[in-house]
């Protein structure tokens, strides 16, 4: 289903970016699957020692053990939904990979977003990979240098693209998702990752 031609590569191939990995038509598809089947939730998040309301929807979903924790809170995976399961299942043949879990991002609008972060969380391993699928509006993921303030780049991930952070990249740098006061639309986003410390 992924169509995994025409690679671009960013950061000396610390990220594989698809712009085209799923063609509109089914991206749509996907994406009112997705908005319909998956139980969206607006966590309490704790960051440096205040509680804040997530600032999007999530949901985790994944294998039973696969536990997830970070911001000061474990997350216990729901069951896997049609779709999830199946793109996993896809994503796996197509990239060689064991992904066992995937965080779902609902980003009602541009006044939905992602702070700065490195998914280097122990559950993931040393060097994970974790593959994104964007679904939706347009939205910008910026990267910056592990220990700088200043933005690196800005890539726009377009409606059906998948990004690749390929391994190494959550030790050499953080990503986000800024606001954008322009977009009125949603976007969803899922996250594959594999959970390696049960």
């Amino acid at each position: 289903m992924f169509d995994l031609s025409a690679p671009q590569y960013w950061l000396d191939g610390d990220i594989t970016l698809y712009p085209n990995a799923v063609n509109a038509t089914t991206a749509s598809h996907l994406y009112q699957q997705l908005h319909q089947e998956i139980h969206w939730r607006q966590e309490t998040l704790t960051l440096y020692g205040k509680q804040h309301l997530c600032p999007r929807l999530q949901s985790w979903i994944g294998e039973p053990e696969a536990s997830y924790r970070y911001s000061g809170k474990t997350f216990t995976p729901e069951p896997w939904t049609p779709t999830t399961g199946s793109l996993t299942q896809q994503l796996n043949q197509q990239l060689t990979q064991q992904f066992n879990a995937v965080l779902a991002n609902l980003y009602r609008s541009g006044q939905d977003s992602m702070g700065w972060h490195s998914d280097d969380e122990p559950e993931l391993g040393l060097s994970p990979i974790v593959a994104s699928l964007s679904l939706g509006a347009v939205r910008d993921f910026s990267v910056r240098k592990v220990g700088e303030s200043r933005r690196f780049m800005t890539l726009a991930l377009p409606h059906g693209s998948l990004l690749i952070m390929n391994a190494g990249m959550q030790q050499r740098w953080q990503h986000a998702l800024p606001k954008r006061a322009r977009v009125s639309t949603a976007r969803i986003n899922l996250t594959f990752r594999r959970i390696v410390n049960r």
